[in-house]
């Protein structure tokens, strides 16, 4: 009975904190973007606060939407059959089958031969093997390959919880390194060739941003480290190396071919077009050849272990970016940014870098930066600024969004760890932003703006 007043009480406090949130933004905004702004803080609530389970509360986009003439229904459901969803249904599969042949454990020996058998050295070891596979694969296959290692490495559950968000935060991170790491920095090679602006070479950009990203996970791994005291890990993995069995040698062969499949279709433009394949395509496929004969790893009744409740919470998160566009609120974003345009050059940078970093929490990093990167190019223009120093800095914020399950493909894979409740994400996805704001502000104040100009 206490458990369900106490759900209640939740229920009606984040229906209390969306009510002024309307009030106060329908005085700037019109009608529909101010319910809109309230709906998404409503969920946001709900997901924190743990007032619905999170299934539920990632299913309400398809009634509230409708419900206040945002969108149709058709047009909500169709964002939850969106092809990423299907990605994540094949790496999920992929996760059961290591779990299931105890491959993790064979990794995790392997990777604690690098690092200290220490909580410290086990967050620096998965938050950098993290960001070195996004740097040159999605972030998303990154965290799904890696992710049985959070729930296997500890039976504490504040460990787990450290554990995966090493992971997909350091996914995130590394997802930065390379041009070829995430769609949005995709996205300015394009628009700078475009607009016909020098392009910014594979090395070069390399050079610029490993700096931010080692920083960034020395942060991250004092961040996640802090209150543990640096004891060993209280569930080593395997002392003595096994041979593989049949199953994991099946699983491996998977895996390695997987990721040469990735590296090789991965376009390293202009040098290498890559083959061509969809990546959501080569994901599902290695996750179904797992029920094929005479491979056979698993059966229907592992399906079952797939956390369907994330791949409603992709649906919600997709819906929140639709209708953040199709109401209008993505171009009020912009000219919110304009009124700015008279700042000097390292104010624009922190409102940008802040800007595009909590913006993205709630809308798809890429429709963002599509939208954005023009007005942040006729902003320079305007102004005689240095147009890809500002593009730059609102292309790396983009993927630097910490603090919501909704926000970014391995936040909202972390929260398939049991132990992960959104107000951790939202802890430490709040200092991790502000670090990377002012990281982002003085990098690119100082040896940016020096280096593109040379």
């Amino acid at each position: 009975m206490g458990n369900m007043d106490s759900n209640i009480s939740k229920i009606l406090l984040a229906i209390g904190c969306t009510l002024p949130v309307y009030f106060i933004a329908v005085i700037w905004l019109i009608p529909a973007q101010a319910i809109t702004l309230a709906l998404i803080c409503l969920l946001v609530m709900l997901w924190s606060n743990n007032g619905l389970p999170l299934g539920v509360v990632s299913l309400l986009p398809i009634l509230l939407f409708p419900m206040f003439d945002l969108l149709p229904t058709d047009e909500v459901t169709s964002n939850y059959s969106n092809a990423i969803i299907f990605l994540f249904i094949g790496g999920f599969l992929l996760a059961i089958a290591v779990e299931k042949t105890e491959l993790h454990k064979i990794i995790a020996n392997k990777i604690l031969a690098f690092f200290p058998n220490t909580i410290t050295g086990m967050i620096y070891a998965l938050a950098l093997t993290a960001g070195s596979l996004s740097a040159f694969l999605s972030n998303t296959t990154s965290c799904l390959l890696l992710i049985p290692l959070a729930l296997f490495l500890s039976e504490d559950d504040a460990l787990k919880k450290r554990f995966a968000l090493a992971i997909c935060y350091g996914a995130s991170i590394g997802g930065i390194i390379t041009p070829i790491g995430t769609p949005p920095n995709l996205i300015l090679y394009g628009l700078l060739d475009q607009l016909n602006l020098p392009s910014i070479p594979f090395i070069q950009w390399i050079l610029l941003v490993l700096p931010l990203a080692l920083i960034l996970f020395l942060f991250l791994g004092w961040m996640l480290s802090w209150g543990t005291k640096n004891q060993q890990i209280t569930k080593k993995p395997l002392q003595q190396q096994p041979k593989l069995s049949t199953e994991q040698k099946k699983v491996t062969t998977i895996l390695v071919t997987l990721i040469l499949l990735l590296f090789i279709n991965s376009p390293i433009q202009p040098y290498y077009g890559g083959l061509g394949l969809n990546e959501k395509g080569i994901l599902l496929c290695a996750g179904l050849i797992l029920f094929v004969p005479p491979i056979s790893i698993l059966n229907w009744s592992d399906s079952k272990k797939i956390p369907f409740e994330i791949l409603f919470l992709f649906g919600a998160g997709f819906s929140i970016a639709h209708v953040f566009t199709s109401s209008g609120l993505a171009v009020q974003l912009a000219t919110f940014l304009q009124s700015f345009s008279q700042l000097p050059l390292p104010l624009l940078i922190l409102l940008i870098a802040s800007l595009v970093t909590f913006s993205t929490e709630i809308t798809s990093n890429t429709a963002l930066i599509s939208m954005i990167l023009p007005v942040i190019y006729a902003l320079g223009q305007q102004n005689g600024l240095d147009t890809r120093l500002l593009m730059m800095v609102a292309t790396i914020c983009a993927s630097y969004a910490f603090m919501l399950p909704i926000a970014t493909p391995p936040n909202a894979i972390a929260m398939s760890c049991a132990a992960v409740e959104v107000k951790n994400m939202i802890r430490y996805g709040f200092l991790l932003n502000l670090f990377s704001i002012l990281l982002v502000f003085a990098v690119a104040s100082t040896y940016w703006d020096y280096f593109l100009n040379f």
